[in-house]
């Protein structure tokens, strides 16, 4: 096989990398990141240019990080590599290798839906695809994305007109992001974000990305927020940095708010369906555009989804990896 599973992660022998390893390695060739795809420790690693900022944040600004811009080709080993957007977030890479005239893509997380804050997606054709399949049950369909981020601005102004604060819990790398970039064609008003998220958005804007200002939410218990927006991560729901805001509403960007009760059972007022990751359409769309011969599925919903494609004809497998869901 040209990409195996390993006790650290996946690997090409031809090439001698892993790609997104789970524990350190000497040679790492990364699609994206997010905690669960970029961990410390290796010793040099490859990633497409514009991921530069927020790795060297993430794993130390000493990193030894390769940049290579997507679709560039470059020769590791026997293996030829190359990245192709995979519109999951800034910087978010499918892995393309190819030896001896057989090619294989690892997609990493990926999604179809268009982002301002990152390139889109781009099919690769292939033998064999490595796909994730986080949300791979059919009752995940999403709805067009200016609808959702209508609904967040609706449910904003709401509570403003009852002098409430809102505030949304987002993913910090890239969901964040989204959000902020998506709500400039509501408003142009300052929003306040956690200490979490301040800092990955300057690497965003620092890469190019159109955002809404924002300023820090601030210690002093005297400040009113009151009408405002506040954007956080999930780990702060339920912590004593809740408690400056005396009357807040919260919501919850996720693509698991599509599933009546999520909300209800993970205590937010309101849940809003955006997600980062493909939806069951597009994975299958993604996996017919890929041509491949073979299909290997990892975390998520894998075996729903083999069992999908192999009544549809697809030699498909599900490959246990150490990924997690940021969602």
């Amino acid at each position: 096989m040209l990409i195996t599973a390993t006790e650290k992660g996946l690997h090409c022998p031809a090439g001698d990398f892993y790609i997104d390893p789970w524990l350190p390695v000497p040679r790492a060739v990364l699609t994206h990141a997010h905690g669960d795809h970029a961990r410390a420790g290796s010793e040099q690693y490859f990633a497409e240019c514009s991921s530069e900022g927020v790795l060297r944040q993430r794993l130390g600004a000493e990193l030894s990080l390769v940049t290579k811009r997507y679709g560039e080709r470059f020769q590791l080993g026997a293996a030829e590599v190359s990245l192709h957007a995979a519109g999951h977030v800034l910087g978010s890479a499918q892995i393309r290798v190819r030896v001896d005239n057989e090619t294989w893509v690892v997609t990493g997380d990926y999604k179809r839906a268009p982002d301002p804050t990152c390139a889109p997606f781009e099919p690769v054709v292939c033998d064999v695809l490595i796909s994730e399949a986080t949300f791979a049950l059919p009752c995940y369909r999403w709805p067009e994305t200016r609808e959702v981020i209508a609904e967040i601005w609706r449910w904003w102004q709401s509570n403003r007109e009852q002098s409430r604060a809102s505030v949304l819990f987002c993913y910090a790398f890239g969901k964040a992001q989204r959000v902020l970039a998506e709500l400039m064609a509501h408003t142009s008003e300052s929003v306040f974000l956690h200490g979490a998220v301040l800092p990955l958005v300057e690497e965003y804007r620092r890469a190019g990305i159109a955002m809404l200002p924002a300023e820090p939410v601030v210690r002093e218990k005297r400040a009113d927020y009151r009408g405002a927006l506040i954007i956080a991560p999930p780990s702060a729901a339920g912590t004593p940095w809740m408690r400056r805001f005396a009357d807040a509403s919260t919501g919850f960007c996720s693509g698991w708010m599509r599933i009546r009760g999520a909300r209800r059972r993970r205590g937010y007022d309101r849940g809003f369906v955006l997600s980062d990751h493909a939806d069951w359409p597009a994975l299958i769309h993604t996996v017919a555009e890929s041509h491949a011969k073979k299909i290997l599925l990892t975390h998520g919903y894998s075996d729903a989804l083999v069992r999908f494609l192999r009544e549809q004809g697809v030699d498909a497998a599900a490959l246990r990896t150490a990924y997690g869901e940021e969602e």
